[in-house]
C-alpha cells in the first residue's frame, strides 16, 4: 500500500501521542533543513507507522522540515521529533547549514519558499 501525501487526511492521533510525549528531537533541526528518504527508508517503509510512511513517501523528493510539518498537518516540533527518530534509524538523511550564525543561502530559501507555495 502506498501513501499519497497530497491526499492524506492528516493525523488520526494527537501530536503528542505520535512522539511519545517528547517535544524535542535529539537534533537541532532548522525549519529549512532538507530531508530525503534513504534506500533503507524505501526498503523498510511498509513496516513504519503511518506518519513515518508519509514522511518516507514525501521525502522521495527533497523536502524541508517546514514542508513535512505542513504536509502532515502537525506542529513543527512534532515533525522535528519524527524526522529525528527516522534519521536515527537511517530511514532519512538530513542536510542543513553547518553554521547557524552565517547568513542563510538565498537559493535554498527560494527553493523552500517555492515548495511551500506549492502546498
Amino acid at each position: 500500500m502506498s501513501i499519497d501525501p497530497e491526499n492524506s487526511p492528516g493525523p488520526v492521533v494527537r501530536p503528542y501521542a505520535m512522539t511519545g510525549g517528547r517535544t524535542r528531537s535529539r537534533y537541532e533541526l532548522a525549519i529549512e533543513a532538507l530531508v530525503f528518504t534513504t534506500p533503507l527508508g524505501e526498503e523498510r517503509a511498509i513496516g513504519l507507522n503511518l506518519e513515518q510512511q508519509t514522511i518516507a513517501a514525501m521525502c522521495r523528493q527533497v523536502r524541508s522540515i517546514a514542508e513535512i510539518a505542513a504536509g502532515l498537518r502537525v506542529p513543527l516540533g512534532v515533525a522535528r521529533v519524527l524526522v529525528g527518530d527516522m534519521a536515527d534509524e537511517g530511514f532519512v538523511r538530513v542536510h542543513q547549514q553547518p553554521d547557524r550564525d552565517e547568513a542563510p543561502d538565498l537559493a535554498l530559501l527560494e527553493r523552500v519558499l517555492s515548495g511551500l507555495r506549492k502546498l
